[in-house]
């Protein structure tokens, strides 16, 4: 069995914000990846673009234990699935993050950060459990179908233009440009037996008129 890789990958998203909660504290929230919004195109020398659809999600959020970290780093843990402190819902934009973080200096300054606008992106941290490959207007294509979650992680940078994201997933890509590689062959060689087929036909009822 093919074994999968870990992923980061920063999608389309809606918004990052910080919201003040009665009673005193705050939360962090928005949406870590948008449904049915094409990402920048990501892979480096082997371009490629991604889309998320709706309930890709769902199942991992029901079952998975997954972190809020900050830049994937997990040494910084600000929020937890399982502890109540991270809520993930899908609803009808995406992936919808609420994180009640730690009261600790380092997750008030992310905090600050966000509000003065410094970081305003969200990576998600995830392996691919179903996917599907295609072609649209020249651009390969990878449509994200159901996705086991790790964490979610407010950014400094895009996970795609700093990191390992060139190489991320290219043995679903490269499987998908075999499989391309060998239709296209298959039908030149139905083509060329069929002109082959006429060619001899033609010279078959030739004979035959002589």
């Amino acid at each position: 069995m093919k074994e999968s890789k870990k992923e980061t990958r920063t999608l389309p998203l809606k918004e990052l914000r910080v919201s003040e909660v009665e009673g005193g504290g705050s939360v962090i929230e928005g949406h870590a990846a948008v449904f049915d919004s094409w990402s920048e195109t990501l892979g480096g020398i082997f371009p490629f673009k991604e889309i998320v659809r709706k309930g890709a999600f769902a199942e991992s959020i029901g079952r998975d234990d997954i972190r809020a970290l900050f830049n994937h780093d997990p040494n910084y843990v600000l929020g937890r699935n399982r502890a109540g402190t991270l809520e993930l819902i899908e609803d009808d934009v995406g992936l919808r993050v609420r994180i009640t973080p730690p009261a600790t200096s380092w997750a008030a300054d992310i905090q600050t950060s966000i509000r003065r606008g410094d970081i305003s992106q969200m990576s998600i941290g995830f392996v691919v459990e179903d996917d599907e490959w295609s072609t649209k207007d020249g651009v390969d294509c990878r449509e994200l179908k159901k996705v086991r979650l790790f964490d979610v992680s407010p950014v400094t940078f895009p996970a795609y233009t700093a990191t390992d994201v060139g190489v991320r997933g290219m043995e679903e890509y490269n499987g998908y440009k075999a499989e391309q590689r060998s239709k296209e062959e298959a039908a030149e060689n139905a083509a060329r037996r069929a002109k082959e087929r006429a060619k001899l036909k033609g010279l078959q009822s030739k004979f035959k008129t002589m």
